[in-house]
């Protein structure tokens, strides 16, 4: 392998732990007829991936920025869930709504979280701060460091 490029947030201390593998992903692309179609295989799950049509795509799956949100949705309804369920409150659902924009130079995420379930206003506003407070989320605010190298055969 020889390295291509590094994209870090922030060079590790030497007081930082091991890293620990949490989960992996395979994306490969390689179809002709659908030029931005990919197939995923997010551990042992395949999807899909794609550019919506009006960006060259073939439309047929989601496009990168939704898997993002749809991975950070995923995250805050599972753990708000999981935390509702270890406090015995009576949480029935969870829906969150996610939009992604830009102006070109930043961007931004807004997060709508719906609750179901006979919830006091105390409880609801804990879960909302349990929002703040989610793997995904912290990843995303931290800035995650990306180590890119190639892989050749």
């Amino acid at each position: 392998m020889s390295k291509q490029h590094t994209g870090r947030a922030a060079e590790p201390s030497t007081a930082d732990p091991e890293f620990k593998r949490v989960t992996t992903a395979v994306v490969t692309g390689s179809t002709t007829d659908a030029p931005f179609h990919v197939d995923v295989k997010a551990g042992t799950h395949p999807l899909t991936a794609d550019e919506p049509v009006r960006r060259g795509g073939s439309d047929s799956g989601p496009e990168p920025f939704a898997l993002l949100l749809a991975s950070l949705g995923s995250c805050t309804a599972i753990t708000l869930r999981m935390y509702a369920e270890r406090k015995k409150w009576p949480l029935e659902a969870v829906q969150v709504r996610l939009g992604y924009e830009t102006n070109g130079l930043h961007g931004r995420i807004s997060r709508r979280v719906a609750l179901t379930g006979a919830l006091d206003d105390a409880q609801r506003a804990r879960l909302i701060d349990v929002c703040e407070r989610t793997p995904v989320t912290l990843a995303l605010r931290a800035g995650v460091a990306i180590d890119t190298t190639e892989d050749r055969a």
